[in-house]
This record gives C-alpha cells, structure tokens and sequence, in this order.
C-alpha cells in the first residue's frame, strides 16, 4: 500500500506537522494528569471527607481520562463508512484507501471537536499512529483491513462539518466510498494498549 492521497494537496510534511502539535499536546495532558492522580491521591489518604475541592480534581481527572482514551464513553455522533472504490473498470491506487486518507479524515475529526473517536473498534488517542503495512493498514500497532469504520463522538455539527464544501469527504467521497451516517448511541471502548511518556519529567 503506498502512503499516498491521491495526488491530494495535503502533503506528507503537513500531516507530520499535525501530528507533531498534537504529540505536544498529548505530552502536556499526560503530565497534567500525572499531577491530578497524585494530588487527588493524596488527597484521598489524608481526608475522608469530600470537599468542594476534591469534586472538581474528579472532575478534571475525568476529562484527562476522556481526553486520553482511557474509559469507555457513549454518546451520540456519526459514523463514517471508508472503503475501496470498485466500481470502477479499472481499479487503480486512487480507488483504494490508504493510511493518509485515514489520517485526513481523523485529523478533520479533531479539528472539529470530537470527544472521542474510534477506527474499527481501536481507540484514536493522542499518541495513535496510522500507517501503512502492505495491502492493509495498522493502527496501534494492530492490523486492521477494509472496510474501515469510523465511530465519533461529539457535537451535532460532526456531520455537517464532514461534509461542507471543501473538506475531504467532499473532495475525495467519489473516488474512494465514504458514506456518513448520524447515530444517537455510539460506545466507544476505552484504550487497551499502553500510554508512555518519554520525554517529560516533573519539573525540580
């Protein structure tokens, strides 16, 4: 499978930008909940009462769990259907799916808000890589093939924002199958692999 987007403008350095910023981002999260769950738990053993405070350390900890993928989450969204295109007489590259168009279609998904995002049952997460391993695609670390079905939780403008005039569904929606449906109740299972964090270290 080559990595590329049919001759798309999207580049490959644009892509490895987007997902530069958001490993920044991932790497600043995941040293805000480090100090969250150390805070909240040493809270827990020095009071056994609840307090204002406490609720709202919960809270945030809750979000940073979301944020990293790591609890199931249900709510309602859309889900996105990619598969190759074989309707045509001559199948070439640009009717097949590949690892950029996947990577196009989440980093739109981010941009526009979703809570959560899932690719055949494996959770999208900040450190989520999606690349190429000959005729099928793998995604943290794990091999997935076609069809390629992606679940996405978030506000009611999901769709009509994946579909606007100019986005990539609406570009490359007839040269590869990509179909868009509303659902009202999507599960999203929570991360199973493991999250590490290399290059930050609690501040002296």
């Amino acid at each position: 499978m080559q990595q590329i987007l049919h001759g798309k403008s999207d580049t490959e350095n644009g892509l490895r930008d987007q997902v530069l910023r958001w490993k920044e981002r991932y790497d600043r999260v995941y040293a805000e909940l480090e100090v969250a769950e150390k805070t909240l738990e040493s809270e827990r053993k020095t009071s056994t009462s609840t307090d204002s405070g406490s609720i709202e350390k919960q809270k945030r900890l809750k979000e940073l769990n979301t944020y990293l993928g790591l609890t199931d989450v249900t709510g309602s969204g859309v889900i996105i259907t990619v598969k190759d295109n074989m309707n045509s007489k001559f199948v070439t590259s640009s009717d097949l799916v590949h690892d950029g168009d996947l990577r196009a279609i989440i980093n739109e998904i981010k941009n526009i808000g979703a809570d959560a995002i899932s690719i055949n049952g494996q959770r999208i997460v900040p450190s989520t890589v999606i690349s190429c391993a000959g005729a099928i695609v793998q995604i943290n670390g794990e091999s997935i093939g076609a069809p390629f079905v992606i679940e996405a939780i978030g506000n009611e403008g999901l769709e009509s924002n994946l579909l606007r005039p100019g986005s990539f569904i609406d570009k490359y929606g007839d040269q590869i199958s990509i179909t868009v449906k509303k659902s009202d109740n999507i599960t999203i299972k929570k991360y199973n692999g493991v999250l590490t964090n290399k290059y930050i270290k609690n501040a002296e």
